[in-house]
């Protein structure tokens, strides 16, 4: 608990906050975080406000506490006269004003160039700012008109922005609600309504067996995702500062000539990186991952390798490491470079070395209980201090085998004091008499995560180092270890995680599943591995699709609904793939007034719009006397509600004819439907509500292609089950139901491995490598029902 100083401290800073005008929760939030706290006090004192000040002029002071450059503080009084005296009075001359002052970093400035970068003096009457509206609207008036409220009024702004920068955002947008308004008049019911969305043009010819790579329609989702990551020259600005617990800062940034250095040898491009670790099978997190690594890199015309993190050699294995670059690639992306953290083997061992003369790391004897018990009573090892010669000939016994595994681990001298657990002297090496899948039996000591990630990432002079959230806590151990070794720093930045509801990601408990056979290997259906979902019928189009779609925040509630997924399989699939009709649990139904072994040929559509003169867009279908429909589209009872068959009423065969039920065939229970016997309407003068799907025999009593279909669901019922303690027991015992007979039309009976299908009626459909000569396979991808749009589009 805090003390009584703390506590009063606390009180005492709130009040001051409240006082620029911050509302309590923004004042609140700041009091509980100690580095911005910090920052606001010292802003608040060098502005000489600490009686207080407008909302206005606190606001900006309180932007200036939280994204002011480190390495520009130097100049930050004489930016808080500006504010302080209303020179400087907008978020747009801030923001103008921080970057100026970014570049600038501690160096002297010029005045005038300062000013006229931020607008400073610039007034922009409403005279000038109405002219800009107006030219911005006759610019745009056809679209305007067209979209009447649905606009896009941040486009206008935008639009009116470049003309006057520094005008007052308020009276921008006052003008242009009111000339929205002068144009278009009072807002309409139809304004409110959704906008009809317009039929996909089909393409001309698809074959069945290739699936064209669909180009989106432009969206909000098309917005460019990587405009907030800076250019590789701008990486000499302070990325993150380490407060350790004696009161010195390291504010971490490169040196001018570590940055030139760094340029030369790149080239100025942009270099990532994608660090798998092989020990499973890519998930669809994976996915975000690649589309952030690899997405940014191709963005900005640069490469991004494919980098194996394979410090761990009991976990790797050679099937991970295929199944990881075959992956990548029919993810869409193609690697810079492929490499392994192994390669550097001998490199990381060289800087552990100078790491240790440098005073920075020393070999530590404490098993894994000591060092988690010293670590949450913050003591240092006993052999924290021992001497750097000792070290230096202690690393030198483990890498040459001399001392037992467990007895023994290299541990970074950082800071056990600090707020930050990551920062309690991790361990950089420790001793594992195990071949590595790569490197051979070369090593017995082998680098950790911690140790290696950052040091490759320098060596690869990689530009921009992306991982997710709960890395971020590891930052300051990434950039203290660069510069205690004086390597160059990447600039780093963390997303937030992405989860998929009904399902778990940790590979711990993909392996569980797997390893005790819950299901049917790292490729089943049922998974969200990258493997499962391409499997199940999931183009990776749709997966990227999805994954722009999320984009790449800091928000850390990225568990996303199921649905949202579907809706992007859907949308793709609904572009892509040819309908055919398939009955799942056939009733048989014989047409009495159709003689036995007449057939009659049909045309059916292969898309829902083809037209009459394009002949490749139909495909055959017999009608013969003897036809099958699903069994849950008959009832013995009618209601007004229904629109199957029932005794005496009609229904549509789609493609087909009317039919009638004239009779139904009981079994010996008397309530078990046999057969239907049915009269079809060859004039098609009745027009009956209901349309069902159907398939007939081909020739007299030869059943129609037997199939089997494999319907997948949500694997877990709840929708976080990783938090549920039994999470095993969650598992949905309907995910998988195997229809083994199913019958579906002739069309189907050449497809292969991999060809999808609209069933209609039913869903979207993969033939599986289950698939025999003798009988095809299918997993429902996705069914028809789409309720993510309805509640979030």
């Amino acid at each position: 608990m805090p003390g009584k100083g703390e506590s009063s401290d606390k009180e005492k800073h709130l009040e001051s906050f409240l006082k620029i005008g911050l509302d309590e929760r923004t004042a609140g939030n700041t009091v509980a975080n100690k580095k911005v706290t910090a920052n606001l006090v010292a802003v608040i004192d060098e502005a000489g406000v600490t009686d207080g000040c407008s909302r206005t002029v606190g606001n900006l002071l309180y932007t200036v506490a939280t994204k002011y450059p480190a390495n520009a503080l130097v100049h930050r009084p004489a930016l808080l006269q500006y504010i302080v005296s209303s020179k400087i009075k907008t978020t747009a001359q801030l923001d103008a004003a921080l970057s100026f002052f970014g570049a600038t970093a501690s160096e002297d400035f010029k005045l005038n160039e300062f000013e006229e970068a931020c607008g400073v003096g610039v007034e922009v009457s409403e005279e000038e700012i109405e002219r800009a509206v107006n030219e911005v609207f006759e610019e745009n008036k056809n679209v305007i008109l067209e979209q009447r409220y649905r606009t896009n009024v941040g486009e206008l702004l935008g639009h009116v922005r470049k003309r006057h920068p520094w005008a007052d955002p308020k009276i921008v947008k006052q003008f242009v609600d009111a000339k929205l308004y002068d144009l278009l008049g009072e807002r309409t019911a139809a304004d409110d309504e959704k906008p009809t969305k317009k039929k996909k043009e089909k393409p001309s010819k698809v074959e069945v067996k290739t699936v064209a790579v669909v180009t989106p329609e432009p969206s909000e989702e098309d917005i460019n995702p990587f405009l907030i990551f800076p250019q590789p020259e701008e990486n000499f600005k302070v990325h993150t500062e380490v407060f350790f617990s004696d009161g010195s800062i390291l504010r971490c940034c490169n040196t001018k000539e570590l940055l030139e250095k760094h340029l030369k040898a790149t080239g100025g491009k942009v270099l990532t990186r994608f660090p798998p670790e092989p020990n499973g099978y890519l998930h669809i997190g994976h996915a975000k991952a690649m589309f952030i690594d690899f997405g940014l890199a191709k963005e900005r015309g640069g490469g991004c390798y494919l980098r194996y993190d394979d410090t761990n050699p009991q976990a790797e294995k050679k099937e991970y490491i295929d199944h990881i670059e075959e992956i990548v690639q029919w993810m869409g992306w193609e690697p810079f470079k492929i490499t392994y953290t192994s390669d550097y083997f001998q490199d990381l061992y060289d800087l552990a070395v100078e790491l240790i003369r440098r005073g920075h790391a020393y070999v530590d004897h404490q098993t894994p209980d000591e060092i988690k018990e010293y670590r949450e009573k913050k003591m240092n090892s006993p052999w924290r201090d021992r001497p750097v010669a000792e070290s230096l000939r202690l690393f030198d016994d483990m890498r040459r085998g001399l001392i037992e595994e467990g007895t023994a681990t290299l541990r970074m001298k950082q800071d056990m004091q600090s707020d930050n657990y990551n920062m309690y002297d991790l361990i950089a090496y420790r001793i594992k008499f195990t071949p590595h899948p790569h490197a051979g039996d070369k090593w017995c000591i082998y680098p950790s995560y911690d140790y290696a990630h950052c040091i490759v990432d320098s060596l690869e002079n990689i530009t921009h180092s992306l991982c997710t959230l709960e890395f971020e806590t590891r930052r300051a151990s990434y950039y203290w270890l660069l510069h205690a070794l004086g390597l160059y720093q990447p600039y780093v930045w963390e997303y937030s995680r992405l989860n998929v509801t009904n399902t778990v990601m940790s590979k711990r408990k993909l392996n569980r599943l797997v390893t005790d056979r819950w299901v049917d290997g790292w490729d089943d259906p049922r998974l969200m591995t990258l493997a499962g979902l391409r499997r199940r019928g999931v183009t990776s189009t749709a997966i990227n699709a999805f994954v722009r779609g999320i984009g790449i925040t800091r928000s850390d509630n990225s568990t996303i609904n199921l649905d949202r997924l579907e809706y992007h399989i859907r949308e793709e699939l609904n572009k892509t793939v040819p309908r055919a009709m398939v009955v799942l649990h056939p009733l048989k139904v014989v047409i009495t007034n159709l003689e036995a072994g007449s057939i009659i040929d049909l045309d059916a559509k292969r898309w829902p719009d083809a037209q009459t003169d394009d002949a490749s867009a139909f495909y055959k279908v017999p009608f013969s006397n003897v036809v099958y429909i699903e069994h849950s589209d008959f009832r013995v009872k009618d209601s007004k509600d229904y629109y199957g068959l029932a005794p005496g009423k009609s229904v549509l065969l789609r493609y087909a004819f009317p039919i009638k039920c004239t009779e139904v065939i009981l079994d010996d229970d008397k309530e078990t439907v046999l057969e239907i016997r049915a009269e079809y309407d060859a004039s098609k003068k009745t027009k009956p509500k209901g349309v069902l799907h159907w398939v007939a025999e081909s020739s007299l009593g030869v059943d129609p292609l037997k199939v089997e279909v494999r319907l997948f669901d949500k694997l877990f019922l709840s929708e976080n089950p990783a938090e549920l303690d039994d999470w095993l027991g969650d598992l949905n015992p309907e995910s998988k139901v195997v229809v083994p007979s199913a019958y579906a039309v002739s069309l189907l009976q050449n497809a292969t491995v991999g060809d999808r299908f609209q069933f209609e009626r039913l869903g979207y459909f993969a033939v599986d490598k289950d698939s025999t000569p003798e009988k095809l396979v299918f997993n429902r991808t996705v069914t028809l029902k789409d309720s993510y749009s309805k509640v979030a589009k």
